[in-house]
């Protein structure tokens, strides 16, 4: 995964989260490195789904910080300052059921006007796994685990909690069909 478009997004996620968000800069790069041992499962698409990884919690940075919500302003970022590929764009905007959270926040209409869901499933659910088994931190965790987490430190009541409580179970159906889809590769 050290291809052109995977390289670029690294050099773009680590300018905008290295120095001002090191712990969320460390979780970016677990989660692309989860991204990278998919291959075997998305083939060709994995320098997208690493490079979606890496960026996906890029609207965190405080200059882009614009709505509050991240998906949203990492995908406008990558869209406007950069012209980026719309697969990715869209990935980053709707990572890990961000429609939900949108909803929670008043903001559903314009991620889905803006930023459709991709239709490849696989995508999207590889995205979802590689999120949800990373800490903050960027280590491996299980999905039931980084789930508590989230909702231990926002606390269950938050809208980040509202909508990891409304959100779990899919969270966890996509990283079963992940997880279903790794264990169906040849060894």
């Amino acid at each position: 995964m050290n291809g052109p478009l995977p390289m670029w997004a690294r050099q773009v996620a680590e300018a905008e989260l290295r120095d001002p968000l090191p712990r969320r800069w460390a979780h970016s790069q677990g989660v692309a490195q989860r991204a990278a041992e998919l291959v075997g499962v998305l083939g060709d698409n994995c320098d997208l789904l690493v490079s979606a990884a890496v960026l996906h919690d890029v609207g965190y940075a405080p200059r882009l910080a614009l709505t509050g919500f991240h998906p949203l302003d990492g995908a406008r970022f990558l869209r406007d300052e950069h012209a980026a590929d719309e697969r990715l764009v869209r990935l980053v905007a709707n990572h890990s059921l961000a429609l939900l959270e949108a909803e929670e926040r008043g903001l559903r209409g314009e991620l889905e006007d803006e930023f459709p869901l991709l239709d490849d499933h696989r995508l999207v659910d590889a995205l979802v796994y590689c999120d949800m088994t990373t800490t903050p931190d960027g280590k491996v965790t299980s999905a039931d685990a980084r789930l508590a987490e989230i909702t231990a430190r926002y606390g269950s009541d938050s809208l980040v909690g509202r909508f990891i409580g409304r959100a779990s179970p899919d969270i966890l159906a996509a990283v079963r069909r992940v997880d279903a889809a790794l264990a169906a590769q040849p060894r």
